[in-house]
């Protein structure tokens, strides 16, 4: 997802991505680890994708503070 179109999203929304995000990647470790994942670049991108959503998180609660 672009960091525009996370922008976008409310703090409430970009938590549950965040959650789905995670679970995701739980379940691709477990394709991993029984051999039955076939694109492994998936990870990566999910790990990114959380950690976008929460720079803006943060970003937002010091803006809302200020």
């Amino acid at each position: 997802m672009k960091t525009e179109e996370l922008r976008g999203l409310s703090p409430e929304e970009l938590n549950a991505k965040t959650g789905e995000w995670e679970e995701q990647i739980f379940r691709l470790r477990c394709e991993k680890k029984t051999g039955q994942l076939e694109n492994t670049s998936q990870i990566p991108l999910f790990r990114k994708n959380i950690a976008r959503a929460k720079t803006i998180l943060n970003e937002k609660k010091h803006a809302a503070k200020q």
